[in-house]
């Protein structure tokens, strides 16, 4: 393999380890932690979502799922220049699929959310009635984002073999 062709090695790994990581974050909401805050009072089911919407603003998960992103950029950039090249269309999947079934549904749909749970009184029948809402749409954004996240590694995984051959 020559020094290009490692170096895409490199960052398509990096980048389907970065796509696991937050696939598994995200899988853990939705397949236990959101049942787990709904089946607490709403005030503190509200309470412990608003204080994970805020400790999640972090160097580490931040790093991690924004620069899962700028990874999937650059092997997306990389598929469409290098077409010819072994592997080429599931980097380019695996890119659109992150980019867009995980960081631009976070951004249109979770976001939103967590901004309008972020202003409600935990206490309040208001907020109760946010919660409810939010528990179910926010969680079937979360599995998009889930399922978003693991296709991508997956097809980031297939292109990264193919273009080792």
């Amino acid at each position: 393999m020559g020094v290009v062709n490692n170096l895409i090695f490199i960052l398509t790994l990096l980048t389907a380890l970065g796509c696991g990581l937050i696939a598994g974050v995200f899988f853990g909401f939705s397949s236990f932690i959101m049942t787990a805050l709904g089946r607490v009072q709403p005030a503190h089911g509200i309470a412990s979502m608003q204080s994970i919407n805020v400790v999640v603003i972090n160097p580490v998960f931040l790093g991690v799922f924004l620069g899962t992103a700028i990874l999937c950029a650059v092997l997306v950039i990389f598929s469409l220049l290098n077409w010819s090249t072994p592997g080429s269309a599931w980097l380019l999947a695996g890119g659109l699929l992150y980019f867009f079934g995980t960081f631009v549904v976070t951004m249109a749909f979770n976001v939103p959310l967590n901004n309008a749970l972020a202003v409600v009184d935990p206490a309040s029948a208001e907020g109760a009635r946010v919660w409810e809402n939010y528990l179910n749409v926010w969680t079937i954004w979360n599995t998009v984002r889930t399922i978003g996240a693991l296709a991508a590694m997956g097809a980031l995984i297939v292109g990264m073999i193919n273009n080792a051959k």
